[in-house]
């Protein structure tokens, strides 16, 4: 799936270390670890949560919605 395809990414940066979830709960497998700075394409933020992709790989995952700068 690419998640690009369903809507339009909102880029935001990392505002410090933060888990690439599989899914939106803290006892999800970790997918990817991101640094602060590192560039997080939003596709959607609710219920304490921000789904979009990372890195070069694009990988799609969730964070916590208090790890996007500025939140």
């Amino acid at each position: 799936m690419i998640a690009s395809h369903y809507a339009e990414p909102v880029e935001r940066q990392i505002a410090g270390t933060a888990a690439l979830k599989a899914r939106p709960c803290e006892d999800s497998e970790t997918v990817g670890e991101m640094a602060a700075g590192d560039r997080f394409e939003m596709l959607d933020d609710s219920l304490g949560w921000a789904w979009g992709y990372a890195g070069a790989s694009r990988r799609v995952g969730y964070v916590h919605s208090s790890a996007i700068a500025g939140h």
